[in-house]
């Protein structure tokens, strides 16, 4: 049974929803039968490489509210990733750009299979939520992508292309065509749809769900 998880590494939810998941798929019977890949989805492909503000600041211009209600927003997020014991620093991220970890994330499922791609994920997400760093650095993706697995020739050639780009946004395509406006986005076997960070129950029934009407 395949679940695909449409996600952006700069999105709260995603991380929260991915540990939710995780909880409720280390505990299905049937975990060792169930493949789980990652899908792209970019929050704001509008997004600069080069960073000139945080993460409040941009809320708060998106938004229309005041950067003190953004960090206020953030901060009741933070509360709710402690719950699942992640430790966030997100107010202190920049707003970035995030196609480029999305074309390695598309290498690593491509080269080192699935486990390398949610390596590479979960490394990701630690850089921007838990140390605040940019996830457009070349330099930084670089070094997560190699921890991950990768091979850094290989790592080098997409980074100075566009290798993957098409596989993005045949990605975003899908996600649309879904009906998903947000993420994260849980697709299980093809038909059963979980939209947000869900409490770990949720995702448990669904496995079950799914699980069971596969004939």
């Amino acid at each position: 049974m395949r679940v695909e998880i449409w996600s952006d590494v700069v999105c709260p939810f995603c991380y929260i929803g991915k540990r939710r998941f995780e909880t409720a798929l280390a505990n299905f019977e049937h975990r060792d039968d169930v493949d789980v890949v990652l899908r792209s989805f970019e929050l704001d492909p509008d997004a600069p490489t080069e960073p000139t503000e945080k993460v409040p600041t941009a809320l708060a211009r998106k938004y229309g509210i005041s950067t003190e209600q953004a960090l206020a927003n953030m901060a009741g997020v933070d509360q709710m990733a402690a719950g699942e014991g992640l430790v966030f620093n997100q107010a202190d991220a920049p707003h970035a750009n995030t196609r480029d970890a999305h074309r390695l994330l598309h290498l690593a499922l491509a080269e080192g299979g699935q486990s390398a791609q949610a390596a590479l994920n979960e490394r990701l997400l630690q850089n921007y939520f838990v140390d605040a760093q940019n996830p457009a650095d070349h330099a930084l993706l670089r070094e997560s992508a190699i921890a991950a697995g990768l091979g850094p020739a290989r790592v080098d050639q997409v980074l100075s292309t566009d290798e993957f780009d098409d596989d993005v946004e045949a990605d975003v395509a899908r996600a649309r065509a879904y009906g998903a406006t947000g993420v994260p986005f849980f697709v299980v076997d093809q038909r059963y749809g979980i939209a947000g960070a869900q409490p770990t129950e949720a995702f448990s029934r669904t496995l079950e769900a799914a699980w069971n009407d596969r004939g």
